[in-house]
């Protein structure tokens, strides 16, 4: 069972036709469920019936494993002589996602990691030298700011450090830095913050370096009017990908995914490694998991075709298109890299983004139980922020020590 639009779904399909040429005692039923799926998850497991195995989003996959309801994977996995092997996976944060008290209930898709799209045609135009895929070279936030503010101008003109500007008629924004938790989570660690502290597993957002970098993303609307605010995007009824494309937006944030259609627009595409708050810059790794059910009737072929969605063949198709970026160490390589990386589809110089920014300066925000109850009072929390309602330290200072607790009761099941 998993999720995924059309190119997903043939990728899926493709792996099964492949799956099922190397051997003859397995057949595999793809559930594809592209909407509501967790809610349909979680009700088949509720009926007794969840599926041999699934798509297991990292949000809820350490409640699953809490609640003992996934597939130990440990032993085949340790003894299989290409998954197991020390080298095979980008070490050690396939370990540290995967992995609970020592033992694999799991394996990452792959990875993903939110960076910058930028309108290429649109820096030249201003000349302007745009930002590097290099995370040696990443933009320091304050020139960030600086660039998204030169780029930002109304209908007459005029930017926002302009007396004449017009915030109510922008014609070309600088950024747009969304408002949720994968790029904001970048933006912390960026800042050399956290969304989670691993030691205690609870929250740290109401810590300063998480504050600086939560209010930093929010003043860009607020405060240098740079980036669209949500009602401003509504009203133009327009995708990033479209802003991007028309010229109503130079810069974007978001995830390494969205290269699969944003390589497509007319514009120049080019990419980025993110700005960083403190010294360096930082990211978010993040990917769902292919698990099996504990509850299978049929756990040797569940771990066949869980394994078998780890292999190059699986992966590669979706590195192929833009979707994926590798977790495994091979395609990283030099030869590796040519088995994937496509031209057309990766702008010059991406090779940067997954063997440098990624591995060098990715951090995996680990989910734990009671993530989702938690959610339920930082979103509101957060969206105060997002509008000016609250500052970040008022908005987090309120919030994270109630949320903290729902954590601490997870914990206990």
């Amino acid at each position: 069972m998993g999720w995924g639009a059309t190119e997903e779904d043939e990728g899926v399909k493709s792996a099964i036709a492949q799956f099922e040429s190397e051997q003859e005692t397995v057949k595999v039923t793809w559930l594809h469920t592209p909407e509501n799926y967790l809610e349909k998850l979680l009700t088949d497991i509720a009926a007794g019936t969840p599926p041999d195995t699934a798509f297991v989003g990292s949000d809820i996959y350490r409640t699953f494993i809490r609640d003992g309801l996934l597939l130990d994977i440990t032993d085949p996995l340790t003894a299989d002589p290409l998954l197991g092997a020390e080298s095979y996976f980008i070490e050690p944060q396939e370990r540290d996602r995967c992995s609970q008290d020592g033992k694999w209930y799991g394996i990452g898709s792959c990875w993903v990691a939110p960076h910058i799209y930028y309108n290429a045609d649109i820096f030249a135009e201003e000349g302007i030298e745009p930002p590097s895929n290099d995370p040696e070279q990443a933009w320091s936030w304050d020139r960030f700011v600086e660039v998204a503010i030169a780029l930002t101008r109304d209908v007459n003109g005029n930017h926002p450090t302009d007396s004449s500007f017009d915030p109510d008629n922008i014609d070309r924004y600088g950024v747009d830095w969304p408002h949720w938790t994968i790029p904001l989570h970048s933006a912390i660690v960026g800042n050399n913050g956290y969304w989670i502290d691993s030691s205690t597993g609870l929250l740290a957002l109401d810590q300063p370096a998480a504050i600086e970098a939560l209010q930093n993303v929010a003043d860009l609307v607020l405060k240098h009017r740079v980036n669209p605010a949500g009602t401003a995007m509504e009203a133009l009824g327009m995708s990033n990908t479209q802003m991007l494309e028309t010229g109503k937006l130079a810069m974007a944030v978001d995830g390494s995914w969205a290269l699969s259609w944003m390589h497509k627009i007319k514009p120049t595409l080019g990419t980025a490694a993110l700005p960083g708050m403190s010294a360096k810059t930082g990211t978010d790794m993040q990917a769902h998991l292919h698990s099996g059910f504990a509850s299978t009737k049929h756990p040797e072929e569940a771990w066949q075709w869980v394994r078998f969605l780890s292999t190059p063949f699986y992966q590669t198709q979706f590195c192929k298109i833009g979707l994926w970026l590798p977790s495994q160490t091979d395609l990283m390589t030099e030869q590796g890299l040519t088995n994937w990386i496509t031209e057309g589809v990766h702008p010059d110089g991406y090779v940067d983004i997954p063997t440098r920014f990624l591995t060098g300066y990715g951090r995996v925000l680990y989910q734990p139980p009671g993530w989702a109850e938690a959610n339920q009072i930082l979103t509101p929390a957060l969206d105060k922020i997002w509008v000016g309602d609250a500052t970040a330290e008022q908005a987090m200072a309120e919030a994270v020590p109630n949320a903290n607790k729902i954590l601490q009761d997870a914990v206990q099941g």
